[in-house]
């Protein structure tokens, strides 16, 4: 495992604590459904994986071009989240505060290269 990898993984890891934590405030003190809840925490935590990844785990410089970029890349990934969300909650009947964190296990992969390949075309400011 290469260090980019387990870099991106603990990131990874103190992102989806972020997620997670704005998800259960939304929908839990905020009473929000858990679909707009997560749409809503997945946004505001892309944000925070943005500055983490470019800083710690590929260790480049922030740039407009990377950071306009980075959510238009999380496209793919947040549509397979909102599909493993909504298939683990209706369809397997799993609990929507685990079903966010199952899903999280699936996506890791995929953001993987995307974020790798926005952050490293992009020139700096």
């Amino acid at each position: 495992m290469n260090k980019e990898w387990l870099k991106f993984i603990i990131v990874g890891g103190v992102n989806t604590a972020h997620y997670y934590a704005w998800y259960v405030l939304f929908y839990s003190v905020c009473s929000i459904s858990y679909l707009p809840s997560h749409i809503i925490a997945t946004v505001l935590s892309m944000i925070g994986s943005y500055f983490l990844n470019v800083y710690f785990t590929y260790k480049e410089r922030p740039s407009w071009k990377s950071f306009l970029l980075f959510p238009l890349t999380q496209i793919t990934n947040t549509v397979v989240q909102l599909i493993c969300l909504v298939v683990f909650v209706k369809t397997l009947h799993m609990s929507p505060y685990l079903a966010p964190l199952a899903t999280a296990i699936i996506s890791v992969p995929i953001t993987f290269f995307v974020t790798r390949r926005v952050i490293r075309v992009s020139k700096p400011i």
